[in-house]
């Protein structure tokens, strides 16, 4: 059996731990009031709006998810306490190698998953100043430039 599974409703509030946890590690760019508006967002909305597949350990746990639409990979998150054991590295082949991903965009302002994508053979190829909600956190727009 795969740890790498196409997770359902069931599963969201358990995705949505993983998410807060994974943000506040890593999005220190943002605030508490951005994180609350942020969080019933992705839980109602983003969710449904990607194909969705997480990563759960031996104990049933999930321990990351990728949302993938049309060939962009619109998230990437770990669980703190999962980081560093390859699952974002899983996640991101499966997406890249299965459902054919070769774009995202990434907050410029977090280094360390601009610094993953970098590692795993994306290229920096546009910048933009604001988020897609307008707000003032610049993204990175990167594209696949070669399969490691």
């Amino acid at each position: 059996m795969s740890p790498i599974f196409e997770p359902g409703k069931s599963d969201f509030d358990e995705l949505i731990e993983v998410w807060e946890t994974s943000v506040r590690a890593t999005h220190d760019f943002l605030q508490e009031s951005d994180i609350r508006w942020l969080r019933p967002q992705v839980r109602n909305e983003y969710f449904y709006a990607v194909r969705l597949y997480a990563f759960r350990n031996e104990d049933g746990k999930i321990q990351g998810f990728i949302g993938v639409a049309e060939g962009k990979i619109e998230m990437l998150f770990i669980a703190p306490t999962a980081r560093g054991q390859g699952i974002g590295k899983k996640l991101l082949q499966y997406a890249v190698t299965i459902l054919g991903a070769t774009e995202l965009d990434v907050n410029e302002q977090n280094p360390q998953a601009v610094g993953f994508y970098l590692h795993q053979g994306f290229e920096v190829v546009g910048r933009s100043p604001l988020d897609g909600m307008g707000k003032p956190f610049p993204l990175l727009h990167m594209k696949l430039s070669a399969v490691k």
